[in-house]
Parts: C-alpha cells; sequence; structure tokens
C-alpha cells in the first residue's frame, strides 16, 4: 500500500484509472440535449469522467442566436471564447452590457439575471464552458423583458430553456 500525499492509504494503482483525465478533443460528447442554433458537447461531466462539482464543454452559438432573461440558481459559470463575439446582458433590467472575443472570459455569479447573445449576424460563436456543478438549472425571468429580443433562433439546451417555457 502506498500513502496519498494526503496520509490516506491508497492501492499502488489506484489511481492509474480514476486519476488525472486527457479528453482529446475530437472525443467530446454530444449526446446532451441539441436544439436549432446551438452545439453543445460535453467533456468533463459526472457520467464521462466521475466530476462531482463541475461541468465542462464546448459550445457553438449559431450567428445571432440569443436566450431570453435567466439566470443560472446557485451555480456560477465560466465561457471561455475561442472564436466570434458574445454580448452579455444582466441586471434585474438587463440593464448592464459588456462583449467578449477570442481569448476572452466571462464570469457568470450565481442568480444574477442575463441573457447571452452571438453578437454576430454571420459568424459562429465558439465557446469553452464550464460550471460548478453538473446540474443543469436555468430559471426563466418572464417578467423580465429582454434587453434585445431573441430572434431568428433561440439558444436552447439543458441550462437555457426555450423563453416561453415557464416549467423551470
Amino acid at each position: 500500500m502506498a500513502e496519498a500525499l494526503t496520509g490516506v492509504p491508497k492501492p499502488e494503482d489506484s489511481w492509474k484509472g480514476s486519476g488525472v483525465r486527457v479528453i482529446p478533443g475530437d472525443q467530446l460528447d454530444s449526446n446532451t440535449a441539441q436544439t436549432p442554433g446551438m452545439d453543445r458537447k460535453a467533456a468533463i461531466n459526472f457520467a464521462r469522467v466521475g466530476a462531482q462539482k463541475l461541468w465542462a464543454g464546448t459550445v457553438t452559438i449559431h450567428a445571432n442566436a440569443k436566450t431570453g432573461a435567466h439566470h443560472h440558481g446557485h451555480l456560477e459559470s465560466i465561457i471561455y471564447i475561442v472564436s466570434g463575439k458574445a454580448r452579455m446582458r444582466w441586471g434585474e433590467k438587463l440593464e448592464f452590457t459588456a462583449e467578449a472575443g477570442p481569448g476572452d472570459f466571462i464570469y457568470v455569479p450565481p442568480y444574477v439575471p442575463h441573457q447571452e447573445i452571438n453578437a454576430s449576424e454571420d459568424e459562429e460563436l465558439k465557446c469553452v464552458l464550464t460550471r460548478s456543478d453538473g446540474e443543469a438549472i436555468a430559471i426563466n425571468l418572464p417578467d423580465v423583458e429582454p434587453a434585445e429580443k431573441p430572434e431568428t433562433v433561440y439558444w436552447v439546451d439543458p441550462t437555457h430553456p426555450h423563453p416561453h417555457d415557464h416549467t423551470h
């Protein structure tokens, strides 16, 4: 028996299969809810690697796609922009705005009302998304008028329900 750095005895090979994992970019899991306007693929989650407190994957949002107003409950989210231009609106009336481009990170704190927007009318927005839990939480805010009306294609997935779906 070897001892882990924490002093807890571990079998010699216990980390061989459950230690560090590399998930090749061409082996992401597209077995997630797919809807028009977005393509989400999981890299890190409970089902794939046993992650207890994180979800990470890629998101490709079609040109001109926008969510309705929502928040993600207690979850923290980090969005890394790979290519394209993202626009975020947030606040009680979505009165604040910021844009992000390739190489930028966006942090969305718990319970903050926000709207996610592909700011380009003709270019996909490619992102890496990380959440502080594997749980998919999205609370639609039907009483908050979206700062930019969702049009053409809604950005809808397991954590972004359709703006007219009041069941979440």
